[in-house]
């Protein structure tokens, strides 16, 4: 499970409008990299909405934003579409990257346990090295919370 303090595991993913991002490319910058459920759900559109909002904010601070989901590259590109999104999105279909920063979890909702992703966001500092970390995150508000947390990095 990846923890402050620790390098970012580094990787390649395939991302909305084709092509790649990779970790390591971003070297030298800051990364705001948050996990979530699932595109075009209540708390997932909420979340990608406000990241979207801050994104000059984001960008005047050096960072860059990537939501990470198990959705495939064209339901990122919908939901992008749908909502006038403006973070990078990047489908780990096969669930890797979550697996190494730990937010594939088991989730138990009225009873029925499953497995999925935690909403979990990490701050990646320009080094590679996690910064902050926040987990079981609510969607609600958590932009401008991450938005802070960058200035002060």
């Amino acid at each position: 499970m990846a923890q402050e303090g620790d390098m970012a595991p580094d990787f390649t993913l395939p991302r909305d409008g084709g092509g790649t991002v990779t970790l390591a490319d971003l070297k030298g910058s800051k990364v705001v990299l948050y996990f979530y459920p699932r595109d075009d759900t209540p708390g997932c559109t909420t979340e990608a909405v406000e990241f979207t909002g801050l994104g000059d904010a984001f960008q005047a601070a050096g960072a860059q934003v990537i939501g990470v989901s198990k959705d495939t590259v064209a339901k990122h590109d919908k939901f992008i579409a749908k909502h006038d999104l403006g973070v990078i999105l990047a489908s780990d279909a096969e669930g890797d990257v979550c697996e190494r920063y730990g937010v594939w979890v088991e989730k138990n909702m009225y009873g029925k346990v499953s497995m999925g992703i935690e909403r979990a966001t990490f701050l990646i500092d320009a080094d590679g090295r996690i910064a902050k970390a926040w987990r079981k995150v609510k969607a609600k508000g958590h932009a401008a919370e991450v938005l802070d947390a960058v200035r002060g990095a």
